[in-house]
């Protein structure tokens, strides 16, 4: 399997997008600028591939058979996760090429100057190539699934990159937020990421006279140590309008999804006869909590992805496979 050719997802067309991921890791031992220690924030242990855990497995036809056949003509939440999105080229964090990393937690960027400078200087240099990301197969064919062959309540995602929306996709909620909006802290203003992103640019001149070097230098650095994470004396700007310290309108770990969304994804899996979740290890109680939902409403679950998930026991049907394969089968079927 090439580089770009990852569980899940099909092969990114536009090559590797920005690892999102790395953004959102924690901030180095050493401090950007010299010795000593950079932050006294909790630290969690680092995510990458499931030790032990079995990958490439491939269901049998009449599995997935079976599984179309307990989903079609029902009205279905989906629960979407990473792996929805390595065929648009951003890497997951729990499959076969997942890089190992400590995700940052909300404590660290909010109380860490140099875990916010070095998120921003991280995300500045990406977000150019998060920009070409682009929805894949697996989305495309979940999409036209919605209607051809059962009814989407609502997709429900853990992603942050508003692919199932580009896809066409309706609803969506963004159980985990958007990566191109900022909030204040403070005042809880919403504001654009791409305007944020010219602001930093121009409070960073020696940054963007570098932007392609650095971008190219972070794409080789599978462990994460690029140049950028030696940039010292990156600025960021506080809030335009009332001082406060903004951050990505994303959930960060540690932090929780805002009431509202919650609220608005169980209303969805209220309103839906089955579960289907796709391309999620659901190790995180943000998603697993509506597989375990399902299961209190005695409404069938069916999970794709590849690697285990944490609600294997829970599953009515457990599908193993790349997700575009499974998707475009049921497509076939359903014409």
């Amino acid at each position: 399997m090439s580089s770009q050719e990852r569980p899940g997802g099909g092969a990114s067309r536009a090559g590797p997008a920005a690892d999102v991921g790395r953004w959102f890791a924690t901030a180095t031992t050493a401090p950007l600028g010299g010795p000593g220690p950079t932050r006294g924030g909790p630290r969690m242990p680092a995510w990458g591939p499931m030790e032990g855990a079995r990958y490439g497995l491939q269901s049998p036809p009449t599995e997935l058979e079976a599984a179309f056949d307990l989903l079609r003509g029902r009205g279905v939440a989906v629960l979407t996760g990473a792996g929805m999105s390595t065929g648009s080229g951003l890497p997951d964090y729990r499959g076969r090429d997942a890089v190992p990393r400590s995700p940052m937690t909300y404590q660290e960027f909010m109380g860490h100057d140099l875990a916010r400078r070095r998120y921003w200087a991280r995300s500045t240099v990406g977000w150019t190539q998060f920009g070409r990301a682009r929805p894949g197969p697996a989305h495309q064919l979940l999409a036209a699934l919605d209607g051809a062959a059962f009814a989407v309540t609502a997709v429900i995602t853990q992603n942050v990159d508003g692919l199932h929306q580009a896809a066409g996709s309706d609803p969506v909620i963004d159980l985990h937020g958007r990566l191109d909006q900022v909030r204040c802290q403070r005042c809880d203003t919403l504001s654009s990421r791409a305007a944020l992103h010219s602001r930093m640019l121009m409070m960073n001149p020696e940054l963007a006279a570098r932007l392609s070097e650095l971008a190219a230098d972070a794409a080789q650095a599978p462990d994460g140590d690029a140049e950028v994470d030696r940039t010292s004396r990156f600025r960021y700007p506080p809030c335009p309008l009332c001082g406060g310290i903004l951050k990505p309108d994303v959930v960060f770990f540690g932090e929780s999804a805002r009431p509202e969304v919650v609220a608005d994804a169980f209303a969805a899996l209220a309103e839906a006869e089955a579960l289907l979740v796709l391309g999620s290890s659901l190790t995180v109680q943000s998603g697993l909590r509506f597989v375990r939902a399902a299961g209190r409403q005695q409404k069938p679950v069916v999970i794709l992805n590849d690697g285990p998930t944490r609600a294997d026991p829970d599953a009515t049907l457990r599908l193993h496979g790349r997700l575009e394969d499974v998707l475009d089968r049921w497509l076939a079927a359903a014409r």
